[in-house]
């Protein structure tokens, strides 16, 4: 981590019940990685709350629906805000992880758990937050080098707190 935390309050809102999850581990994840968001924003003002929900396929689809005009699932959607006139600067967002996608998705990538692919979406949404975009190939291609990189430096632990998940 970053010699200097964030002060940024994290919520985590697990809304599936299926998998069980560390929301103390996901959040603590959330701030690593703001952390390392933060050094790409020089002169931005601090990030002030990030609210995570924890969905599943049911979950995320009205999500979509509502951000993006999408009718089905996906693995990630992130909200940013501006503060509201007269409330202190910094930014304010919340991202929808959909974490039943993250458990049938990671046994395609070899070598790869449900933790690193979950992992992965959080800082995809976090990538998101600092205004990273992804609609061409290009600025895909930098979000997941800088996603990757992110993940590398830190350690990873468990998030799933299920036997029937591969790790």
């Amino acid at each position: 981590m970053l010699n200097s935390p964030l002060k940024m309050r994290v919520s985590i809102y697990n809304n599936q019940r299926r998998l069980k999850l560390d929301s103390a581990a996901i959040r603590q994840l959330a701030v690593a990685l703001a952390e390392l968001a933060r050094a790409r924003q020089p002169g931005e003002p601090p990030w002030r709350e990030v609210t995570v929900y924890l969905l599943d396929n049911a979950g995320i689809v009205p999500v979509n629906q509502a951000v993006m005009r999408h009718a089905e699932a996906t693995d990630v959607i992130t909200q940013r805000y501006e503060p509201l006139p007269g409330e202190p600067a910094g930014l304010i967002g919340e991202i929808f992880v959909n974490v039943e996608r993250a458990c049938r998705a990671a046994p395609r990538r070899r070598g790869w758990s449900a933790d690193r692919e979950l992992a992965l979406y959080l800082a995809h949404g976090i990538d998101h937050l600092t205004g990273a975009d992804d609609r061409a190939p290009a600025g895909r291609a930098r979000m997941r080098r800088r996603e990757l990189a992110w993940l590398r430096k830190l350690s990873l632990t468990p998030l799933f707190r299920t036997d029937n998940i591969k790790r």
